[in-house]
C-alpha cells in the first residue's frame, strides 16, 4: 500500500450529494477522506491542507504571503442586499482578512452557461468592480469558459494578503477566558437567499448582510485577538464548533446575547431552520482577551458593519464542544451541522 493511501477513512455514500458542499460534518467528513491522497499539504511551516484554515500561508522571509480561493454558486444570483459579483469578492476580502492579512491581489474565474445574458454578466463585473475600489484590491488576472450546460454563472477567486509572520491569526489559537464577540447579527444572508428563492415575502424586507470586512478587521487587529472565522456556511454553529475543535477548548456561549433579527427570527421559525446553522457573509466571529474584549466591541460598533456587535461567551477551559446557555436557563450542546440547510446561498 502506498504512503498516499495509508490510514484512509471510508465514506459510506459512494456519490457526491448537496450535503457535502453545505459546510457542515458532511464535507468536514468528505475533506478529511480526500485531503489524505495528497502528499504534499504546506509550503515550508506554513499553514496549508491539515489546518483547513480560512486561507493558507506562504512565508517568505519575516512576511508571509496569506493565500486562499473560493468558488460562488449562489442562486439567485441576484439578491436582496447583493449578487454573485459582490459575494465573490467581499467572501475572498473575509477570508484573508480573519487570518490577519491586508488583501492586496485577487483574481476572479467565469465559468458561464451559453445563452447567459451579457448584459447581466456587466451587472455582476461592476459589482465586482465596486467592492475592488472600495478596498484598494486590484484584479489581476483571470479566466473566463463557457459550457453548453445548464448553470448561469459560476465565479472562482482567488485571493492574496501579506502578514508579518508573527501577526497570524488562526482558527486553534484560542485560550482559556477570552470572550467570544460576533460583529452582528445573524442569519441575515440565507434568509435573505431563501426568501427571495421560493419567492416568501415579510412585511419588512430581509437583506443579505453581504459585505467586505478588512476595514473593519483593520481596525481592531492592535489588540489581543487570539481566533477570528467568518461564519459562512453552517451559521456561527458551525464556525465555534470549529474554532473549539482546532483550539481544544470549550465555548460556552449565551443564547439570550447572540443578535437576531425579528424578521430573521420569524423566518427561521416559519420554514422550521436554527438561524445559529444559517449562513452569514459580513459577520465576523472573535475570540479576544478577557481585557480587551470591551475595546473590540467599542471600536466594533462604531463602524456601520459592527454596529450590533455583542460579547455572546467565553472559552471556557479544555474540551472540543460548545454549550449554548438557553435563554429558558438550560444548558445545550450546539452541535456542528451537518450541512447548511439553506443550500447554494454562497
Amino acid at each position: 500500500m502506498s504512503e498516499v493511501n495509508r490510514g484512509i477513512g471510508k465514506i459510506e455514500e459512494k456519490y457526491i450529494k448537496a450535503v457535502h458542499g453545505g459546510g457542515g460534518r458532511a464535507m468536514s467528513e468528505l475533506l478529511s477522506h480526500l485531503i489524505q491522497y495528497i502528499t504534499l499539504r504546506k509550503f515550508k511551516d506554513g499553514l496549508g491542507l491539515d489546518e483547513l484554515d480560512d486561507a493558507a500561508t506562504l512565508p517568505i522571509n519575516k512576511k508571509s504571503i496569506v493565500f486562499t480561493t473560493d468558488s460562488y454558486t449562489v442562486k439567485p444570483l441576484f439578491f436582496p442586499g447583493g449578487d454573485i459579483g459582490k459575494l465573490s469578492i467581499s467572501g475572498t476580502i473575509n477570508d484573508l482578512a480573519v487570518m490577519g492579512a491586508e488583501p492586496v491581489a485577487i483574481s476572479i474565474a467565469f465559468i458561464i452557461g451559453e445563452g447567459f445574458p451579457i448584459n447581466q454578466l456587466k451587472r455582476i463585473i461592476k459589482s465586482i468592480n465596486i467592492v475592488s475600489t472600495e478596498n484598494s484590491l486590484p484584479v489581476v488576472t483571470g479566466d473566463t469558459k463557457v459550457i453548453d450546460a445548464d448553470i448561469d454563472v459560476i465565479i472562482n477567486t482567488t485571493g492574496i494578503g501579506i502578514i508579518d509572520n508573527g501577526n497570524i491569526i488562526t482558527d486553534s489559537g484560542l485560550v482559556d477566558g477570552d470572550r467570544i464577540i460576533i460583529s452582528g447579527t445573524v442569519g441575515d444572508h440565507g434568509i435573505a437567499i431563501m426568501s427571495k428563492r421560493e419567492g416568501i415575502e415579510f412585511n419588512t424586507s430581509i437583506t443579505s448582510d453581504c459585505s467586505a470586512l478588512w476595514d473593519l478587521i483593520r481596525d481592531i487587529l492592535k489588540f489581543d485577538i487570539h481566533a477570528m472565522k467568518d461564519p459562512t456556511r453552517g451559521g456561527i454553529a458551525n464556525s465555534l464548533n470549529e474554532l473549539a475543535e482546532k483550539s481544544r477548548k470549550r465555548i460556552i456561549i449565551y443564547e439570550d446575547k447572540i443578535p437576531i433579527r425579528r424578521e430573521v427570527k420569524a423566518a427561521s421559525e416559519m420554514l422550521g431552520i436554527d438561524p445559529l446553522t444559517i449562513a452569514n457573509e459580513g459577520k465576523v466571529l472573535i475570540g479576544v482577551s478577557k481585557e480587551d474584549a470591551e475595546s473590540v466591541l467599542e471600536i466594533l460598533r462604531k463602524n456601520k458593519k459592527g454596529r450590533d456587535a455583542e460579547i455572546i461567551g467565553v472559552v471556557d477551559g479544555k474540551g472540543k464542544d460548545v454549550v449554548l446557555e438557553t435563554i429558558v436557563g438550560g444548558r445545550k450542546l450546539l452541535e456542528k451541522p451537518y450541512g447548511d440547510p439553506v443550500p447554494r446561498v454562497c
